[in-house]
Parts: structure tokens; C-alpha cells; sequence
């Protein structure tokens, strides 16, 4: 078998990478992986040096944009799992043009070459961001879409483009919504990452507005299973929402964050709230527990605990990813 998987140097990507090449997931038990990444800011060699010189991953360069090269790619591939996007908020809503040409003229690209290729299937990687801000209760598959930021509003759309070349071509193509996804090797931008990586730092660390803001917690491994279980068994055309079933306000997740590290509320910088900053996400996965057989398994507190280790541990790994100037995050 033969296994694309498009943006496999970043976090969720190269997790997935590293779960199918060391054997975790018995469907995909022998299969030869292909990596296409662009190794900007947040794809990293470092992410797949625990498989170095394995004989079942290939690392290949390139964008998701070019089509000759998509072309060449999907030729042969039995399952395309699309993880490339941009997908920092912050940087978004500085910046929306990169998100447009990775997230939807990307996604269509690839969508377009597994078509003509005949891959046996594909699934999109998406985010529960594009349903915008819930009050209270839970999204089910069929909520309509209200994007709130730029990137939600690109993977929305990179969304409709996935399903409608099932509909229009008949690609077997399943999309996953994960919520708010962490644990090792995650670009230090993100929330988790980036208030650990100052902390040890000896940095304040930024936290919007009241910080009542509110966010479902999903453990990469659960996320990266989750996607497995669908590229498995989920129904060509459809759906699949992959949760944590953690929901925490960002002032409680930096209170727990903070009794890990072994700091107080005086490393807290309380900053002005963030343009258009969705109040809560919450997803219903009764349609992948049914359909996929997805649970999450990581408590969140051993996940949390494993991933602040990690950061503590691996400062060669990160650290080198701290970019003067760039964006804290918020979310």
C-alpha cells in the first residue's frame, strides 16, 4: 500500500507519519509513506527524525499547489491523507493570502490529481473552527458552516471543495473535523506549546481578554487514530467529527499548565482580545463513535502531563522553531 500524506512534516501530519510507519494502526500495517511538505516555518525534519533512514517513508519537498508534481505524486497511491494547511489563526488575520493558496487552491489541486490518478481514497484533514462559535450544546456534521477568522473560512472552503469532488467525480473522499489538537512536537505558536515553551523561558505568556473562552482538548495520538479509523472505514462523501471530550476555558487550562511548571499568575499577561476570537467550540462525535469505532482514549491530564515533559526534555527540538517576532497565540 501506498500512502500519501500531504503537509507530514508538521504536527498532526508527521504524528500520523509516525503511528503508520512503526506500525499502529493494523490497516495500514506494511504500508510505504510518502511525506510531501513545504518545511516552512512550522514543517520540520525534526518531527520525522525518530524514523531516519527507515526504509518505509519517502520525504519529498514541494507544494501542495504545483500540479505536475500532484500529479506525479498521486500516481499509484492507494490513500491520500491531506494534512498540509496554514493554520495559525493569528497569522491570518495579519495575512490572509497564504491561507487562500495553501488551504483552498492546494486543496483543490490535490483533489484534482487523486481524481485523475484514481486514488482509492482520501481523506481531508479539516478543523472544528469552521462552524464559528457555538453558546452552548454541541455541532453535529450537518450544522451549517459560519467561519469566523480567515483560516476558518479557507478550510470551510477547502471542506466544500473535498466533498463536492466526491459528489461531482465520485472521489472517495471522507473529511474529519478534530477540535483543538495537542501533544509533542507542535510548532511553539499554538496555545499549549507556546505558554510551556515561555515559561521555561522565563517569559510572561499571553492569555485574550478574560479568558473565558472556551475549547474542546484532543490529544494528537486520539486525532491521528481517529483519521486512521476513517481513512478505515468511513463513507466515501462524508463527515467525520474527531473530539477530545475535555472542555476547558483558557483561564482553567492556564491555571493547570502553570501548577505543571511550577509558576504562578504573575508569568500571565492578560492582553487585549483577539478580532472576531470565536467564544467556544464543542463537537458531537456520536456519528464517528457509531460509524469509525473513535473514543478518545488520552485523559487529558496524562496528555497534558506527557506533553509538558516532552517540552521540558526536547529543548533542542523546539527551541531552534522560536522565531523572533512571531505571532504569540492566544487561542
Amino acid at each position: 500500500m501506498r500512502v500519501v500524506v500531504t503537509g507530514g512534516a508538521g504536527f498532526i501530519g508527521s504524528h500520523f507519519v509516525r503511528q503508520v510507519v512503526t506500525g499502529a494502526y493494523p490497516s495500514l500495517a506494511g504500508a510505504h509513506v510518502v511525506v510531501l511538505d513545504r518545511f516552512t516555518y512550522a514543517g520540520r525534519m525534526a518531527n520525522l527524525a525518530p524514523l531516519s533512514g527507515h526504509s518505509s517513508l519517502t520525504v519529498m519537498e514541494g507544494d501542495v499547489c504545483d500540479d505536475p508534481l500532484a500529479a506525479r505524486l498521486l500516481c499509484g497511491a492507494d490513500l491520500v491523507v491531506h494534512c498540509a494547511a496554514e493554520t495559525h489563526v493569528d497569522r491570518s488575520v495579519r495575512d490572509s493570502s497564504p491561507f487562500v493558496r495553501t488551504n483552498v487552491v492546494g486543496t483543490e489541486t490535490l483533489l484534482r490529481a487523486a481524481t485523475e490518478a484514481g486514488v482509492g481514497r482520501f481523506v481531508h484533514v479539516s478543523t472544528d473552527e469552521v462552524y464559528g462559535s457555538i453558546a452552548q450544546g454541541t455541532w453535529t456534521e450537518d450544522t451549517p458552516l459560519r467561519p469566523s477568522s480567515p483560516y476558518s473560512a479557507s478550510k470551510a472552503s477547502a471542506d466544500l471543495l473535498a466533498l463536492s469532488y466526491h459528489r461531482t467525480h465520485g472521489l472517495p473522499v471522507c473529511v474529519t473535523r478534530g477540535s483543538n489538537t495537542y501533544g509533542p512536537y507542535q510548532y511553539p505558536e499554538k496555545l499549549i506549546p507556546r505558554f510551556v515553551t515561555r515559561i521555561l523561558d522565563g517569559e510572561k505568556v499571553p492569555l485574550y481578554g478574560d479568558g473565558r473562552n472556551r475549547r474542546d482538548w484532543l490529544h494528537v495520538d486520539d486525532h491521528c487514530r481517529g483519521i486512521a479509523l476513517a481513512a478505515e472505514h468511513g463513507r466515501p462523501g462524508e463527515i467525520y467529527h474527531i473530539g477530545g471530550g475535555t472542555e476547558l476555558s483558557n483561564r482553567s487550562l492556564t491555571a493547570l499548565l502553570l501548577a505543571h511548571l511550577d509558576a504562578d499568575w504573575s508569568a500571565v499577561e492578560c492582553v487585549p482580545d483577539r478580532p472576531g476570537h470565536d467564544f467556544r467550540y464543542a463537537l458531537d462525535i456520536s456519528k464517528a463513535t457509531a460509524e469509525l469505532g473513535y473514543r478518545p482514549r488520552v485523559p487529558f491530564e496524562e496528555g497534558l502531563a506527557d506533553t509538558v515533559r516532552w517540552y521540558t526534555r526536547n529543548r533542542v527540538v523546539w527551541q531552534p522553531a522560536q522565531e523572533p517576532g512571531s505571532p504569540d497565540c492566544r487561542r
